[in-house]
């Protein structure tokens, strides 16, 4: 007997077909009811539900009044940190290269160049918050707009 005689093997195929088919209709309507196309707002808030913004999120403001300048800044103030950790790995690795140079007067002078280097890439990233104060008043005649901008919107 042939596989496409059996009833078990029909059944199976019967209730594959019936799956697939409910799966690409739960696709496509899923696909649609994101998008906007036939579920209207109100049955989405019933399926849905209302969803509330998790806790900490309100004291970043709003879209325009803040929650993307402050979302800036800890990116910055991030920046900033990771940068003095790595300043302080590299002044540590010189620090060991300066200890096994010996009498090599390469390796010292290698030694102090990556100091000096990791030393004023410190100084840089830590005075960025002033320079850009200095700039921000020298042409925008306020110390605050290049760090506290606003976002003007509707």
């Amino acid at each position: 007997m042939s596989k496409l005689k059996t009833p078990a093997y029909a059944k199976a195929t019967a209730g594959r077909q019936n799956c697939n088919l409910k799966l690409k209709t739960l696709i496509l309507v899923g696909w649609m009811g994101v998008s906007g196309l036939v579920v209207p707002e109100v049955v989405k808030a019933q399926i849905f539900g209302s969803i509330n913004a998790p806790p900490g999120v309100s004291r970043y403001g709003s879209a325009t009044g803040g929650g993307l300048v402050n979302f800036g800044s800890n990116i910055l103030k991030l920046m900033i940190v990771v940068a003095g950790i790595y300043a302080l790995f590299n002044i540590v690795l010189a620090g060991y290269g300066f200890l096994g140079a010996g009498d090599d007067s390469n390796k010292i002078a290698a030694a102090w160049a990556k100091i000096w280097q990791s030393v004023l890439g410190l100084a840089i990233a830590a005075g960025a918050g002033g320079l850009a104060m200095i700039f921000s008043w020298l042409i925008f005649g306020n110390a605050l707009t290049i760090i506290q901008p606003q976002i003007y919107g509707p």
